[in-house]
């Protein structure tokens, strides 16, 4: 969770940082772009008036950028004859100037950009033809080219810093978030170890108790009763410390995926559903499974049985009376995949994404019918799950049923 909760931190910086570099890069070359568009218009406009002095048109305007822009001037006369007014040094070749023409010729508008050649052209009808102004626009794109790379260079190189640093503020900023959290769970595991003791007393004393033959129906119900409930106190605590413990060995990475060695998960599956065969019977349910053989994954034999006998547990638990609880393992690439899946009632969307809470319980699951339950065991699978680098997901669907993923 804090490494998710870091993650999200960076992003959530890079991502608002990213928007608002984005924002101001591509104003500033549309600005810029915008710019050089006018001036281009102007240089023409001032073409196509005659204002043409000398061979860098646009000196006057006080843009620089037009300093960069050459104009040449063609008059078209109805009888197809061109002639290249002015003195500047532009030099355009013969095919090149007889396509940029056709082309101004055969536009709709007075303006516009050639296709093929780096040129805007505007014209304008005089009285013994068409005037046509051209104006070279490379060095105007060549700029924009360059701010654009710029632009891009200098997006990259934010990001990339800005990744840096708060990588390293995001560090400092959880420092008293990760050692409360962890604080927190040492308290647990702590607290779970002492009460475990005081508890296997009672339930000792209690049983000694329970045996005795001085002991009258009375006192003996409450005896019971006071059995039950200590039963029921150490199950809890026995989880409790079990989550206490995955979650430190998530904190300390002790349990990741590469500092252990590959089970043979398949028989540890076939091994767990041999043992519920009896429990799904009396549930009135049917187990099908489906294991490849040879499936191996980097966790320890002890918590994935747990895992996957919690998953059963809830599957049998759930299954309507008559249905098939199925039971698939299969390899995908190089992870292993575990699925289970039930013909039960729709879990709630609302529901759902809360399943793998701590304490958290539906409704059925409050029922309890019978039968003790804390809403700590798909929590516990999570974490143990997690803790070995591996994910766990459930989905629930009217067609396809409630089906629980582990993979590894």
């Amino acid at each position: 969770m804090l490494a998710r909760l870091r993650r999200e931190f960076i992003a959530i910086s890079m991502l608002l940082v990213g928007l608002v570099l984005i924002g101001v890069l591509g104003m500033t070359l549309f600005t810029n772009a915008m710019t050089l568009r006018s001036v281009t218009t102007r240089i023409l406009s001032k073409a196509i008036a005659g204002d043409i002095t000398s061979a860098q048109i646009g000196d006057t305007t006080g843009e620089q950028s037009a300093e960069m822009m050459l104009a040449v001037v063609v008059d078209v006369r109805r009888d197809g004859t061109t002639t290249i007014i002015g003195d500047s040094p532009l030099e355009i070749s013969p095919e090149r100037l007889e396509s940029v023409i056709n082309e101004a010729l055969s536009a709709s508008a007075d303006t516009g950009e050639s296709t093929e050649y780096p040129i805007s052209w505007e014209r304008a009808e005089k009285p013994w033809g068409m005037r046509i102004a051209l104006v070279d626009t490379y060095s105007r794109d060549a700029a924009l080219r360059y701010q654009a790379f710029n632009g891009t260079v200098i997006f990259f190189v934010s990001m990339l810093a800005l990744f840096a640093v708060s990588y390293v503020l995001s560090g400092w900023a959880l420092k008293p978030v990760v050692r409360a959290w962890t604080q927190q769970h040492r308290f647990v595991s702590d607290a779970s170890h002492e009460l475990k003791t005081p508890l296997t007393v009672i339930l000792a004393n209690m049983q000694i108790l329970q045996r005795q033959k001085g002991v009258d129906q009375e006192s003996r119900r409450w005896v019971e009763s006071t059995i039950d409930e200590a039963t029921h106190m150490k199950e809890l605590v026995e989880e409790l410390l079990t989550l206490a413990q995955a979650d430190e060995r998530a904190i300390s990475g002790s349990g990741a995926h590469g500092n252990t060695e590959a089970i043979d998960v398949s028989s540890v599956v076939e091994g767990c559903c041999l043992e519920f065969d009896p429990v799904a019977f009396e549930r009135g349910c049917l187990l099908d499974e489906h294991i490849l053989p040879g499936v191996t994954a980097r966790i320890e034999r002890g918590p994935y049985q747990r895992v996957v006998r919690t998953l059963l547990d809830n599957a049998t638990k759930y299954a309507p009376a008559g249905s098939t609880v199925s039971v698939h393992l299969t390899r995908e690439g190089k992870r292993s995949k575990l699925s289970i899946r039930n013909q039960g009632d729709v879990i709630d969307p609302e529901d759902l994404e809360h399943l793998f809470d701590r304490f958290y319980r539906t409704d059925r699951a409050r029922e309890r019918q019978g039968e003790g339950g804390f809403g700590l065991g798909l929590a516990i699978a999570r974490s143990i799950v997690v803790s070995y680098g591996g994910t766990i997901t459930a989905t629930s669907e009217e067609r396809e049923g409630t089906t629980f993923t582990v993979t590894l």
